[in-house]
């Protein structure tokens, strides 16, 4: 895109520079001459990215114009590209996220004891997917929190306030708390933050979460953000990913899970091509409700 933009801009320069010289041919015979129109514009693109110099015809207040505007050009271009270059060499977000947040019954988490203990509950839970997609960094001590952000009218001046609201997620035991963590985080290996929302969601949108009624709220968003630790490095990456209430991130259904195979690379499990996809079960009957679930 950049390339492109020098690319046209170098053209009208030169359009601009050919229309304005001190020249006895008329204007047909000057542009009539593609090959000197195109050398032009060359020299003006080099120009532009600071490789080379226009050279103004005397007493020529356009060119100069022309001239100094293909010079300014060309001191700022390699800056803005050596800027974006090391914003992308060194901002690092190592982490993909599922498309959509799902939402399935409480007994689908992956704990058994949560699950057993709602396994006659119709309440539902929030499960949001992410893995590590680098191969050669190592994330180490990575923290996951939850936040919902809502706007509601002031019982004053009927202005919008912007309120938001620290949600509970299932740490390592499947038990409620501020934040969930693991120690080390796997190449590709997928990640599930467990979000209960502590009510039934019969349809989406859904109207109530740990307690707040939504139903008179508006611009209602659901934060997860990540905090880790790489290895070697000794940076923290951050990270984070919106979920709109409106705007369709969320889905009814469990997510397709991933069929890990140790003798095989992480990026041949089976599961990988519907990791955005999901499955549909009935409730579990006593027996599966009394196993362990992996």
């Amino acid at each position: 895109m950049t390339l492109g933009a020098l690319a046209g801009l170098s053209l009208v320069i030169a359009t601009a520079w050919t229309l304005t010289e001190h020249s006895p041919r008329s204007m047909a015979e000057r542009f009539s001459n593609e090959e000197r129109l195109f050398d032009l514009s060359l020299t003006v693109l080099r120009a532009c990215v600071g490789t080379d110099n226009l050279e103004p015809e005397p007493d020529s207040t356009a060119h100069q114009l022309l001239a100094t505007l293909a010079s300014v050009t060309g001191s700022l271009v390699p800056a803005v590209l050596l800027g974006i270059v090391l914003i992308k060499m060194f901002a690092l977000r190592p982490f993909v996220w599922r498309q959509r947040a799902s939402i399935s019954h409480a007994w689908t988490a992956d704990f058994p004891g949560y699950s057993r203990l709602h396994a006659n509950s119709d309440h539902a839970i929030i499960a949001v997917r992410f893995y590590n997609r680098f191969d050669n960094l190592s994330v180490v001590d990575l923290r996951a929190r939850a936040h919902l952000r809502y706007l509601e009218r002031s019982p004053h001046d009927g202005s919008l306030v912007i309120y938001k609201q620290w949600l509970k997620v299932l740490d390592a035991k499947g038990e409620p708390a501020d934040e969930r963590s693991w120690l080390a985080v796997e190449r590709g290996a997928p990640f599930t933050v467990w979000i209960p929302v502590e009510a039934p969601v019969a349809e989406l949108p859904f109207r109530r979460i740990q307690g707040k009624n939504l139903s008179g709220s508006y611009g209602v968003k659901l934060l997860v953000r990540l905090t880790a630790r790489t290895v070697g490095l000794g940076t923290e990456v951050a990270d984070e990913r919106w979920f709109d209430l409106e705007g369709g991130d969320f889905e009814l259904g469990r997510f397709v899970p991933l069929q890990p195979d140790l003798d095989k690379d992480v990026w041949r499990w089976e599961g990988w091509t519907d990791f955005d996809g999901l499955i549909r079960r009935t409730p579990p009957d006593e027996d599966e409700v009394r196993r362990p679930r992996s």
